[in-house]
């Protein structure tokens, strides 16, 4: 499309300067080619703008100067508002510099002419300023496509993280509440024949387990359909005694300790007030290492920690156990990578390994108590 326009571009020219040049009867020989000199170039401008304004602007000052029949310097004005339309700022002052220089040359030589002078100094100015025009559509042109495309690209990056957070929260609830059962119903036979009062306790958990993971399912899922602050109506820092009593209620022997400075000055497992993301990010990360420990570790006790500080809150699970954290082969799963990966978002970080007495494992994750700075 743009070989065609500057093609017809070119023809105008050529008919605007050609054929005045040769209508009237017999010219000077030099009329006709100084005549195609200065319009036939024009159609090479895309390619090399500074040479055919060269040439285009030397036949038209040569024309006017030896006296030939009036033209009309389309050429001229065509690479001008090329020029203005495509140049650099320092390019464009230089063509305007040129410009005026030939024109004021052609007309004030050998005999002024102020009138005509007049009037292509208005034809001039306006093939610049329509080319200044052009340039300013298509810078404005290329930022709203750059726009769009950050846009486009943020969007993009949003939904990856919206399907990362929804499949870590099915994850944890899905896993931790089926750990929880399992646990209780490969226990339930055996507490009927020998502690009935017993069974009934872990049927009551299998129960209150599958109510609350149907309900955190909800929660979860109906995000997809009103994508709200998610932090809202999610288990925070408040619902670990609940948690840690579901473990407790397997046979493990589940300890939650909260030590506290400055600022919070609490004591005990009470609602507290961190950042809502470091709140949820913090249960699921107790959740899911204490599910770890009920399937894989082959535990007998697990401790959980929080310890606050002014500026941090930290997070370890540790317990006496042994095996594989995730699967019990040796190889690591979604589970260690989610609990990162929360961490990471809230601005925080994970560490897991060893005990330190050497006996069992720990999870520790360290979150900041205020956003993380955006560099």
């Amino acid at each position: 499309m743009k070989r065609y326009v500057n093609l017809a571009v070119t023809m105008v020219a050529v008919a605007a300067t050609v054929l005045p040049a040769v209508a009237g009867g017999p010219r000077a020989w030099w009329v006709l080619p100084l005549a195609v000199a200065s319009s036939v170039p024009v159609l090479w401008r895309d390619h090399a703008l500074a040479p055919v304004a060269v040439v285009v602007g030397v036949a038209t000052t040569v024309s006017a100067s030896l006296g030939a029949p009036p033209l009309l310097p389309v050429g001229p004005l065509v690479c001008l508002y090329t020029f203005a339309a495509r140049s650099a700022l320092a390019v464009r002052l230089l063509g305007i510099a040129l410009t005026a220089a030939g024109l004021l040359f052609s007309l004030l030589y050998p005999h002024p002419d102020v009138e005509v002078l007049r009037y292509l100094l208005v034809a001039y100015i306006f093939s610049y300023a329509l080319g200044t025009s052009t340039r300013a559509r298509r810078t404005h042109a290329l930022a709203r496509a750059e726009r769009d495309r950050r846009v486009a690209g943020d969007l993009t990056a949003a939904v990856l993280r919206e399907r990362a957070r929804i499949a870590r929260d099915l994850h944890d609830i899905l896993t931790h509440a089926v750990g929880v059962m399992i646990v209780q119903a490969e226990a339930g036979p055996l507490l009927v024949r020998r502690q009935p009062e017993g069974a009934d306790a872990a049927f009551a958990t299998i129960a209150a387990t599958g109510r609350d993971a149907v309900t955190q399912l909800r929660r979860a899922v109906g995000g997809l359909r009103e994508p709200a602050d998610q932090t809202l109506d999610q288990p925070g820092l408040a619902h670990l005694p609940v948690l840690v009593d579901r473990v407790r209620a397997t046979g493990l022997d589940a300890v939650l300790e909260v030590t506290s400075g400055p600022p919070f000055g609490v004591a005990s497992p009470s609602p507290l007030a961190p950042p809502a993301d470091v709140g949820v990010a913090a249960y699921r990360i107790v959740q899911e290492s204490l599910t770890n420990v009920v399937r894989h570790a082959r535990a007998r006790s697990v401790h959980v920690l929080l310890n606050h500080t002014p500026g941090s809150l930290t997070v370890s699970i540790t317990d006496d156990g042994r095996g594989n954290r995730e699967s019990g082969t040796g190889l690591p799963g979604y589970g260690i990578v989610g609990m990162r990966e929360r961490a990471q978002a809230c601005g925080g970080s994970l560490r897991t390994g060893p005990a330190a007495d050497g006996r069992g494992f720990t999870v520790t994750a360290t979150m900041p108590l205020s956003a993380p700075a955006v560099i």
